[in-house]
Parts: structure tokens; sequence; C-alpha cells
């Protein structure tokens, strides 16, 4: 009986640490899958085509800093001037509860320089984390609904804009396996609704 004891011991122990050790490799397993999902050349043509209140634009969002977390580097532009992007961001993707990721958004500090260096992500490796500043209050916070599929969106008004006359916008995405659904508006300080696409959000069909 006595040497019956310490095996069960560890045993348990075993079991125990098993337990624990599943729920985080699920956790980075969404992760990936959430960074993967978002990665890769995508397109509004075919939105554009049916409803011309719709612009064809075309996403890029490729991974920079691959061995310092989850960052993408993001650009906009109309497809008929793509070297005129509208939009350059760097996106860092965390996890941040069980059931929640975050998408925090920065500015780059010379837009300029990086057109088009989503071909050649290795270039960002000249600059860090602290040469780009955070866009304080419009981070995505985003949560898994299905395999390969995350909903989210930005809190009401924390995301200060200044574009047209708003005060503030509000962003709602959703990623999934083949698109990008992204509605940005920008509202004034009284809640009225100023810019972005009043019927819903482009569709972003991935092309890459």
């Amino acid at each position: 009986m006595k040497r019956i004891i310490p095996i069960l011991i560890l045993l348990i122990s075993v079991l125990n640490c098993k337990n624990n050790i599943e729920p985080e490799i699920k956790e980075d397993a969404e992760l990936k899958e959430l960074f993967t999902l978002m990665q890769g050349s995508f397109n509004s043509a075919i939105q554009a085509e049916v409803d011309s209140t719709y612009y064809n634009i075309t996403l890029h969002m490729y991974p920079i800093w691959e061995d310092k977390g989850n960052f993408l580097y993001v650009e906009q532009a109309l497809t008929s001037t793509p070297n005129k992007p509208y939009r350059q961001r760097i996106y860092e993707i965390t996890k941040t509860t069980d059931s929640l990721f975050s998408s925090v958004i920065y500015k780059l500090d010379t837009d300029s320089l990086w057109v088009g260096q989503w071909k050649n992500p290795k270039a960002f490796d000249s600059i860090s984390i602290n040469d780009i500043a955070l866009k304080d209050g419009c981070e995505v916070i985003l949560k898994r609904y299905g395999p390969k599929q995350f909903r989210g969106k930005t809190a009401d008004n924390t995301c200060i804009s200044t574009m047209r006359g708003s005060s503030y916008a509000r962003s709602e995405v959703e990623i999934l396996e083949d698109k990008v659904i992204s509605w940005d508006r920008g509202f004034d300080a009284d809640g009225n609704y100023v810019w972005g696409a009043e019927n819903g959000g482009y569709i972003f069909n991935k092309i890459d």
C-alpha cells in the first residue's frame, strides 16, 4: 500500500500539469488563427461592381517583426491608385482574456517611406515599436465566434478623429477565412454621422 500512494500522487500531478497546459496551447492556436486570417491582400472589387456607393479599395496586411510578436503592416488605397495609399498603420494582435483579442493600432512617423513595403516586410527591421505612435482608444476588441470567424469593434467614442469635421471614429470588423469586413465611420460631438459607408461595411475579398 505504501508503494501505491507515491505512484497515485505522481499520476495526479501529471494529470494536473496536462490540464494546465492544454488551455495554453488552445489559446496560442486561436491567436495564431486570427493572425493568419488577417494576413494577405484583399480588395472590394466585387462589392464596388454591384453597389456604386462603394469604392474599389485594395487592402494589404503582412506580418513584420516576426520575432517580437504578432505585428502587421497595413496599407489601404484606391485600387486605381495603388501608390497613393490613404491609410498606413501597424497593428499588434494579442489575446487579452480567455475569449477576447485586441488589435492595437499604431501610426508610422513618415508614411511616404513605407508605401508598398508590404512587399518587403523586412524593411521594417530598421525601426522598432519605439518609432511608431499608439492611436490610443482606437483598438479593436475581437471575439472568436467559431472556426475562422472573429468579430469585434472599437469602443463607442474613444477613437479621436477630426477628419471632415468629426470628433471620433468607430470601427466594426469581421474576420473570416476568405474576407475581411470593415465598417469605419466618423461622428461629430453630438453623435451625428459625418463620414464613412452608410449602409454597411466594406467587404474585402482575399485575392492573395
